[in-house]
């Protein structure tokens, strides 16, 4: 599994450490590192893969945050559920010191309130994320820790059960 997630990826992005026991959170991100590229729709995708949005999505095909870390997930045969919510109560609450490939990185305009979660993505590592961010974008990979704007909006990191 370390492998073939490597092989997604430029040489040395993934230290081998943080890849020991992650094997279904590597089927993850595998699963979203191949959907880069793919637009972002408000309200699409679920566990069968992009879909038409809703609203401002309604006309394009692709994936919203929480519709693209429901379908890795569920590539690697688990059920997170199709929106920040549900995806929050999905799993673990690890240490950010912890983060392993998979794991759902979470932000809120209130990180002392879960009720104010609006993004999430797919841990890469400690650093990156690959994610659907926003209309007009594409799914791709960022770099959030040490970025201002995502460091204030950070509530913490759910491995999925």
């Amino acid at each position: 599994m370390a492998a073939a997630l490597c092989a997604e990826l430029s040489p040395g992005e993934i230290p081998a450490e943080a890849l020991a026991g992650a094997e279904r959170g590597v089927i993850a991100v595998q699963a979203a590192l191949r959907m880069r590229g793919t637009p972002y729709s408000w309200g699409g995708g679920g566990p069968a893969g992009p879909s038409f949005g809703i609203g401002r999505g309604a006309g394009t095909r692709g994936f919203d945050c929480s519709g693209l870390a429901e379908y890795a997930w569920s590539r690697a045969g688990a059920r997170i559920g199709g929106d920040t919510s549900a995806q929050w109560n999905a799993g673990i609450h690890v240490p950010r010191s912890q983060i392993r490939p998979g794991d759902l990185i979470f932000f809120a305009s209130n990180p002392a309130s879960p009720a104010t979660i609006h993004h999430v993505g797919i841990a890469i590592d400690a650093t990156r994320i690959v994610h659907a961010p926003f209309t007009g974008s594409t799914v791709r990979i960022d770099t959030w820790a040490g970025v201002p704007s995502r460091e204030r909006e950070f509530i913490g990191v759910v491995r999925p059960a």
